[in-house]
């Protein structure tokens, strides 16, 4: 499926072309992305693939794509990317697992690493997460957790790739067979394929991006329908568990992405469900209507008093609306029930350190550094950690969170100027120190003024 190549993040599109200052957003959503690693993990694991190496990521675009692609970053082998159509055009949970499970075959087929052409072209060092913080610093502390990431002319050029009819095959007979050893049914991928290939037989000229990446001819859709249909599990459904996670996920997206009145129209007053409720909370917060955003919020929490993200939405709420103050304690429970999570705590730092008192400098301080060992490349992250030691008085500290800043945002001249200003300020010989010699050294000749 992917559209993508090796680069840049924009679904599955058109034909093979050069685009040429695209920009591409990608959402980071803790919620999200776990629901996504939750469907792909299991497949991950029968590939024997481990699922450390491979990364989650949402494309804010409203067509149905998803995309496998060969990691820029080190810690990374391959990157999974999801667009947010995905969630709002498919029905059940099924469907996105079978396209999951589809991008796992090319993975695992080696269909990315084959296409040495496309390796080549993989020159987008700010690529995805490493782009946050020089963002987040335009758009301000209060949009860490759900805000979009733009990718400007440096990170979108390049071209796209189209796998072959014969890698399409193989990833469909590689994922039906993930989905069987799971004891999971094949018909959510098959139904996708299936309407694809029916678009694509009603005009030439049909031009979507799941289409062009993905051709489903009749032979190929033959073929997945007997593998569908050999299988023990054709018929096993989704759990209602899974059901309510993937409505609820759709509420969300839908509540933060489509228009308002679009949003009342899925989800009247008149719907009192769980979703809806989310759906409204965020349309509300977009708006901005603080009061009915923070009814809808609090109707949630009441629903489910343990939902770590009903309170990472209630602190968002606040501190976008210039209360930090009051959004501290709501970040900070959703931290207490989920604190494996480093997109939410970095949120709390933010917002303690909008509030400017020392005692929440170092709360911050100490919360970013435990998110930024759980996420290293989040520049976000290291924005607001130079924040934090800028507000104490530690210069050289403030100087080596820029360079990490930089350096995870592809701007290596000045990750060299900062790491050295650093180095000149830090004990010799320290830990920190070391780490601003090596962010120089791997610069190398492009780092200004090196001595």
């Amino acid at each position: 499926m992917a559209k993508t190549a090796l680069a840049v993040v924009l679904a599955l599109g058109f034909s093979v072309q050069t685009v040429a200052a695209q920009q591409v957003e990608i959402i980071r959503d803790t919620e999200i992305e776990r629901l996504l690693k939750s469907y792909e993990d299991p497949i991950l694991v029968t590939a024997n693939i481990d699922p450390v190496t491979v990364k989650m990521y949402i494309v804010s675009d409203p067509e149905i794509n998803a995309a496998a692609m060969q990691s820029p970053l080190a810690s990374e082998t391959e990157d999974i990317l999801v667009n947010t159509g995905t969630f709002l055009q498919l029905s059940s949970p099924n469907q996105i697992i079978g396209i999951l499970a589809h991008e796992t075959g090319h993975i695992a087929g080696g269909h990315l690493i084959r296409d040495a052409d496309a390796m080549q072209k993989a020159s987008i060092p700010m690529l995805i997460g490493m782009a946050v913080g020089i963002i987040a610093m335009a758009k301000g502390a209060g949009e860490g957790g759900m805000g979009a990431i733009m990718l400007g002319q440096q990170a979108a050029e390049s071209e796209f790739l189209s796998f072959s009819r014969a890698q399409e095959a193989t990833a469909d007979q590689m994922g039906q067979k993930y989905l069987l050893k799971l004891h999971l049914s094949g018909r959510g991928m098959l139904s996708v394929f299936e309407k694809f290939a029916n678009d694509e037989a009603m005009s030439a000229y049909y031009n979507t991006p799941f289409v062009s990446d993905h051709p489903a001819d009749r032979e190929r859709i033959a073929l997945l329908t007997r593998e569908v249909d050999a299988s023990p599990y054709k018929d096993v459904p989704d759990s209602p568990e899974s059901i309510h996670k993937f409505h609820m996920v759709q509420a969300k997206l839908a509540g933060y992405l489509a228009r308002p009145d679009a949003v009342m129209q899925r989800y009247p007053m008149s719907d009192q469900s769980e979703e809806a409720h989310y759906a409204r909370a965020m349309a509300y917060f977009r708006q901005p209507d603080l009061k009915k955003a923070l009814e809808e919020t609090n109707i949630l929490i009441k629903m489910e008093p343990k939902n770590p993200y009903f309170y990472e939405i209630l602190g968002q709420i606040y501190v976008n609306t210039a209360q930090p103050a009051k959004g501290v304690a709501p970040y900070q429970k959703a931290v207490d029930l989920l604190p494996d999570a480093p997109l939410i705590r970095i949120d709390l730092a933010a917002a303690e350190l909008a509030i400017d008192k020392s005692p929440l400098v170092n709360q911050a301080l100490a919360n970013l550094k435990i998110a930024l060992q759980q996420e290293n490349n989040n520049g976000f992250g290291w924005y607001e950690m130079a924040q934090a030691y800028s507000l104490l008085g530690n210069e050289p500290m403030a100087n080596l969170s820029t360079a990490e800043l930089n350096y995870n945002g592809g701007n290596m001249r000045e990750a060299g100027r900062f790491a050295t200003m650093a180095a000149h300020g830090l004990p010799k010989g320290s830990a920190d120190w070391q780490r601003a010699n090596d962010i120089m050294a791997v610069i190398g000749p492009q780092q200004p003024g090196r001595r």
